[in-house]
C-alpha cells in the first residue's frame, strides 16, 4: 500500500492514529476502535519502506536518530490532506511507527466540548497553567485552542516550544514564534532558557519531561510570563506530586512553596467511551485560590479533590462529579465511570 493512499484513507475514515508494526495489517484508531486499513500483514521490509517514505515527506529528514537511538519524533504536512505527528521506533530489531492525524486549521473548541472556563484560563497574565491527561486524551488540542484564544484576544509575543509542531498558528493580535525541538533547537530546556531572552508574554512548553525543564519552567512562571505546558498525569493531586517528586528530597519543600505561588490552574482531561460507541471528553479544572495554595504548600495533596469540589462556584470541576453527570445523562456506563474515576469507591456509592 502506498503511504499517501493509506494516510488519505485513514483521514477519510475519521481516524485519529495510524499504527505501522511488522506482522500486523496497517491499523487505524477510529473513534477509539482499532480498524484495519490494509488486508495483508506488513512485512519488515514493507514497513521500513513506508517509514523511509515518511522521512522523505518530512523534507528528507535524516533517519539517524531512530537508527542510532531507537526513537524519533517529527511531523509531516501533506497538501489538502493534513498534518501528521510521527513517532518512529525500533521493536524486535525492526522499524515501526505511530502517526497522529492533525487536520489543517485550528480545532473548534465548541465542537470538541472544551469548556469556556478552560479557555478563559489562557487569558491569565502570568504564572503556570498545566493541561494534563494520558496520551491521546487531547492535551495538545486543548492547548492549541488556548493559544488561539490568546492570539485573537490580546497582543504580545507567543513562543511555542514543541516536539514536533502540530497546529500552525498564524500571526493575529500576537506575534507567534513556533520552535521545533531538533529542527530549530537542541532541547526543551535549552529553548526555554533562550525564550526568557526573547521577550515573550506567553510560552507554550510542549511537555515538562525532566528535572532541568521543570526547574526552568518554574523560573519562567515566576518572572512574569504565562507558561502553558503538559504532563502525562490524571488529576491535579498527581500532577503536583509528579512535579515535586522530580526534585531531590532536600529541595521538595521549597518547590512546594514555589509551586503554590506560580501554579494558576490545572486542567486534567480524559476521553471516556460512550454508550453509542464514541468518546466524550471529560475535564477536571482546578483554579488556584488561597485554600489550594495552602494545600500545595503543606503537601496535603489528598485534600485537593475536596477543595476542587468546593470551588464549583469559581468554575472548578471535579473529575468524579463530571463522570457522575455523564452517567446520569446515560452517556456512559457505570463500568466506565468507575474505570476512569479518581476515587472509584466513593463514586460507586454516588452511582447507586
Amino acid at each position: 500500500m502506498e503511504l499517501l493512499f493509506m494516510l488519505a484513507k485513514t483521514a477519510e475514515m475519521g481516524g485519529s492514529d495510524i499504527y505501522l508494526v511488522p506482522g500486523r495489517p496497517i491499523t487505524a484508531k477510529v473513534r477509539g476502535v482499532f480498524t484495519q486499513v490494509s488486508e495483508d500483514q506488513l512485512s519488515t521490509t514493507e514497513c521500513e519502506r513506508l517509514i523511509t517514505e515518511m522521512y522523505q515527506l518530512a523534507c528528507n529528514r535524516n533517519m539517524v536518530e531512530v537508527l542510532t537511538k531507537g526513537d524519533d519524533d517529527f511531523s509531516i504536512s501533506i497538501s489538502r490532506l493534513g498534518r501528521f505527528r510521527c513517532n518512529t521506533y525500533k521493536q524486535r530489531s525492526s522499524l515501526a511507527a505511530v502517526l497522529r492525524v492533525v487536520p489543517f486549521g485550528l480545532p473548534d473548541p465548541k465542537a470538541l466540548n472544551i469548556p469556556d472556563v478552560a479557555l478563559d484560563l489562557a487569558l491569565i497574565k502570568r504564572g503556570m497553567v498545566l493541561v494534563t491527561g494520558p496520551g491521546g486524551s487531547g492535551k495538545t488540542t486543548t492547548l492549541a485552542c488556548m493559544i488561539d484564544r490568546i492570539n485573537r484576544s490580546t497582543t504580545g509575543h507567543i513562543i511555542t516550544l514543541e516536539d514536533p509542531i502540530e497546529y500552525i498558528h498564524s500571526h493575529q493580535g500576537c506575534i507567534v514564534s513556533q520552535r521545533e525541538v531538533i529542527n530549530d533547537t537542541e532541547s526543551f530546556a535549552k529553548a526555554l532558557r533562550a525564550a526568557l531572552r526573547q521577550v515573550p508574554n506567553v510560552i507554550l512548553l510542549g511537555e515538562m519531561r525532566d528535572y532541568e525543564t521543570i526547574q526552568t519552567a518554574l523560573t519562567a512562571a515566576e518572572t512574569g510570563h504565562l507558561l502553558l505546558s503538559t504532563l502525562h498525569t490524571v488529576g491535579a493531586a498527581k500532577t503536583i506530586d509528579r512535579i515535586v517528586d522530580v526534585f531531590p528530597a532536600n529541595q521538595q519543600q521549597q518547590v512546594r512553596i514555589q509551586l503554590s505561588m506560580v501554579l494558576q490552574a490545572v486542567i486534567s482531561q480524559q476521553l471516556i467511551p460512550t454508550v453509542d460507541g464514541k468518546v466524550e471528553p471529560v475535564f477536571e479544572i482546578m483554579i488556584s485560590n488561597s485554600a489550594i495554595q495552602n494545600i500545595i504548600r503543606e503537601g496535603k495533596g489528598h485534600q485537593l479533590d475536596n477543595a476542587i469540589f468546593a470551588g464549583a462556584a469559581q468554575g472548578m470541576r471535579a473529575m468524579d462529579s463530571e463522570l457522575l453527570r455523564l452517567f446520569k445523562e446515560k452517556k456512559i456506563t457505570k463500568e466506565n465511570a468507575l474505570l476512569y474515576a479518581s476515587n472509584p469507591d466513593v463514586l460507586e456509592r454516588r452511582l447507586t
